[in-house]
């Protein structure tokens, strides 16, 4: 007899406008394409504004990384260097230029709430982490967020009502202010089963260590409930 995959919950909590949060993804499904069938991993994104108060122009990312960090023009030029190599490296473009600038994602995580109702929050947040670093889009307006919806499979007209009637704002807010409660600062962030965190953007490695750990203390076929705010 076959035995039953075991299942894993991640949770993930990420912003559209964070390239470590992309790569961070990226190596964590390298991990868990190791896993075959010996896991069912119930995967959930949980929304983190880097910059909750940027108004709706954005800001030059540049000055923002200068302002916010202290960045100078020559790091700033090292980390984009870096960041596109290690994109390359697992199958991500990034693609910088000057001007960019950095948005809010407040509406974006409304959709990716919204996109959590029709099984597609990971195929959208990968569409939107597309937009904002590959297609040069600016992922706080309608006509981007709606473009993003529709490349990963969703109405685009119900995307447009979503964001016009702010039905899950509210909802939002409670699951931002439930991780800043659970201590998360920083993004990307990955707690598995509810037990283990891990920061960062790590090497598939620590990601696979890590998910090999949990399959050897759960239990075949345990089926862990899901049905919480978080």
């Amino acid at each position: 007899m076959t035995a039953q995959p075991t299942t894993l919950r991640l949770d993930i909590v990420s912003d559209v406008v964070c390239p470590w949060c992309v790569i961070g993804f990226k190596q964590l499904q390298r991990a868990l394409a190791q896993l075959g069938d010996d896991a069912d991993v119930e995967l959930r994104w949980h929304p983190f504004e880097l910059n909750p108060h940027m108004p709706p122009e954005g800001q030059d990312l540049r000055e923002h990384m200068a302002q916010k960090y202290g960045t100078a023009p020559d790091q700033s030029e090292a980390t984009r260097t870096r960041l596109t190599a290690l994109g390359e490296s697992v199958g991500f473009a990034f693609r910088f230029y000057e001007g960019m600038r950095i948005y809010n994602t407040f509406k974006a995580h409304q959709l990716l709430h919204w996109a959590g109702e029709h099984g597609r929050q990971t195929v959208l947040e990968m569409a939107l982490f597309d937009s904002y670093f590959s297609r040069q889009e600016n992922v706080d307006s309608a006509e981007g967020l709606i473009s993003a919806a529709e490349r990963a499979g969703l109405d685009g007209q119900e995307a447009a009502e979503v964001l016009s009637d702010g039905r899950f704002v509210d909802g939002v807010r409670e699951v931002e202010r439930f991780w800043v409660q659970q201590g998360i600062r920083a993004v990307p962030a990955y707690v598995f089963n509810r037990r283990y965190l891990i920061s960062g953007a790590q090497d598939s490695t620590v990601f696979a260590e890590a998910l090999r750990r949990l399959l050897a203390e759960e239990k075949p076929g345990d089926r862990r409930s899901a049905d919480d705010v978080a």
